[in-house]
């Protein structure tokens, strides 16, 4: 499988398009100039989770392209309430989407005709879901377990046993070979990630 990847705005977010399935997973800022730049097409924008460093460019890809938006439930009020993030105290306004289409935990789903696994990781971010695509191994990770580290969990919502308990018990019974790709940094595997990763060593 192809993957192209832009990496951009205030926190230096990581977002994934799969050309084959005209699929992004996430869009921070500068996203939807990237996807005009290099002429690609969305048709399904998955969401791994609402916060402002990932969904930055969601309206604006929404319009222009005129795709479908997935998200968990809870993820809704941060994507389609333009003062949600001023009134839990943070500086941004977000450009509010036209409501997509709700997407929870399921052993299998077709998104943009591919197969995935949707994993339900909360923690980091109340609706924090993660994709994994069983055939090639990949697992789409947003926020939840990065090279070394893990999600924040002290932003509002935020929860550092729930987490840290939704990655043992759904990220780390995956195969070791499973290729993370994380919302920031690099990527890593589920091996690596299980053998050395310090916030979940026993």
């Amino acid at each position: 499988m192809h993957i192209d990847s832009y990496t951009g705005g205030l926190f230096e977010t990581n977002c994934f398009y799969l050309p084959e399935a005209r699929l992004l997973v996430d869009a921070p800022e500068g996203a939807a100039q990237w996807l005009q730049t290099r002429g690609l097409k969305v048709e399904t924008l998955l969401l791994t989770h609402g916060h402002i460093d990932h969904v930055w460019d969601v309206a604006q890809i929404q319009k222009e392209h005129a795709c479908e938006v997935l998200y968990h439930p809870e993820t809704e009020p941060m994507v389609t309430d333009a003062s949600f993030y001023k009134r839990i105290g943070m500086p941004w306004e977000v450009n509010p989407i036209q409501p997509g289409t709700f997407l929870d935990q399921t052993a299998s789903v077709t998104l943009g005709g591919l197969e995935f696994q949707v994993l339900y990781v909360p923690g980091h971010c109340p609706g924090s879901l993660c994709f994994l695509h069983k055939g090639e191994r990949i697992l789409f990770g947003g926020d939840v377990l990065f090279a070394g580290g893990v999600g924040r969990w002290d932003l509002p919502g935020g929860d550092r046993e729930l987490l840290l308990g939704g990655i043992r018990s759904k990220l780390f019974v995956l195969e070791d070979r499973v290729k993370v790709l994380p919302g920031h940094g690099p990527a890593t595997t589920i091996g690596t990630e299980r053998a050395t990763n310090p916030y979940l060593q026993p």
